[in-house]
């Protein structure tokens, strides 16, 4: 019997549970993000695939996504409902026989099973999913879990791909790097400066210009994308997050010192209810400010000693802010605080960072 990494990812998972509300709905481009009002400042979170057709996709103002389909749905963000459905796709993986659960994000996880017919456990576990929550997941199968992670692609809508190291280069060489899970725009085109543009070259890539040119570590691990080498298990400690935040883009710019520095107090309260429900004061103050017309920054700073004064985080933002010099109006502001380690420190790093949890 074979270990397997499989990477579960629910389908639209947004719009989807939109839908299980809205059933005259199915078939419609559906937009969910925001408040639902595409004239306002706010971002698509997902798209139904009849939206899709039309170029909307995740990360898309709304008022790009409303000029592209006139005639799409746009629902507000509904993010109980999506913590409630998550919870109950996540405890159908994890009551699974013999299965292992890793959470990447509250639409997706990987899954360590061992199975002699890893298709056929992996169609189980698409039936289990929808029978508890009447939701389609896609299946990537993987000896280890990049390659998991990449094979989910080639399954969606509502299907199952297998990713292994007798195929991997077969089906992603030719493929451009931006393909791997873990390689954006940004690292694509560092790479194409070394004469890196497919996955292919990049497998075949030796060590050495990329840790010229990523550091002695990011550089290496990029090179074991190309090749498809990750984790083989799949480890489910309970994640402890090392910090939490809270942005907020305003429907006006905010242009007076008075409003910028209430909106940052507002900020540095909801993180510091964050932060008190763990049990470790903050550390480091990060603050990300976006200027009119969208030009981002972020900036970070040490605190003398840990505290849970939201006075004290906010007077750190505003004073990196303040630094900045920069007198643009403001349409995005985010605090986060750092956290002080738990005790033990924190557990060694996995392959990739999560998304967030359901």
């Amino acid at each position: 019997m074979t270990r397997w990494v499989l990477h579960v990812d629910m389908d639209q998972f947004l719009a989807a549970v939109e839908l299980l509300r809205r059933p005259e709905l199915v078939g419609l481009p559906v937009v969910v993000g925001g408040r639902g009002d595409p004239t306002e400042r706010a971002v698509v979170s997902t798209a139904s695939y009849e939206a899709r057709e039309f170029g909307i996709r995740s990360g898309m103002p709304l008022k790009a996504a409303v000029r592209r389909c006139p005639d799409a749905v746009f629902l507000p963000v509904d993010f109980p409902v999506y913590e409630a459905a998550s919870a109950q796709v996540m405890q159908t993986l994890r009551d699974f026989p013999g299965a292992t659960v890793q959470l990447l994000g509250w639409d997706e996880a990987f899954v360590g099973i061992d199975s002699d017919d890893v298709e056929a456990t992996a169609r189980a576990i698409q039936a289990a999913v929808l029978a508890a929550t009447d939701l389609h997941c896609s299946v990537g199968i993987g000896d280890t879990t990049v390659r998991a992670k990449n094979a989910t692609d080639f399954g969606k809508p509502r299907g199952i791909f297998r990713l292994t190291r007798d195929n991997w280069l077969e089906v992603m060489g030719h493929r451009p790097t931006t393909a791997l899970w873990g390689v954006g725009k940004r690292i694509a085109e560092r790479l194409a400066a070394l004469g890196i543009r497919t996955v292919a070259e990049l497998a075949a890539a030796p060590d050495e210009p990329l840790v010229a040119e990523f550091g002695p570590n990011t550089g290496p691990h990029i090179g074991r994308l190309g090749r498809g080498l990750g984790a083989t298990t799949v480890d489910d400690t309970p994640w402890v997050a090392r910090a939490h935040g809270h942005e907020t883009t305003y429907q006006q710019n905010l242009v007076t010192p008075e409003e910028i520095a209430a909106a940052v107090r507002v900020l540095a309260e909801q993180v510091v209810e964050a932060i008190r429900a763990e049990d470790r004061p903050c550390i480091r103050v990060h603050l990300k400010v976006r200027f009119a017309p969208f030009f981002t920054v972020t900036r970070v700073r040490k605190l003398a000693e840990p505290t849970y004064d939201p006075a004290v985080i906010a007077d750190t933002a505003l004073a990196l802010l303040l630094k900045m010099e920069d007198d643009r109006p403001i349409r995005l502001l985010g605090v986060r605080a750092e956290m002080v380690p738990p005790e033990g420190g924190y557990d060694p790093p996995r392959s990739h960072g999560r998304r967030g949890a359901p």
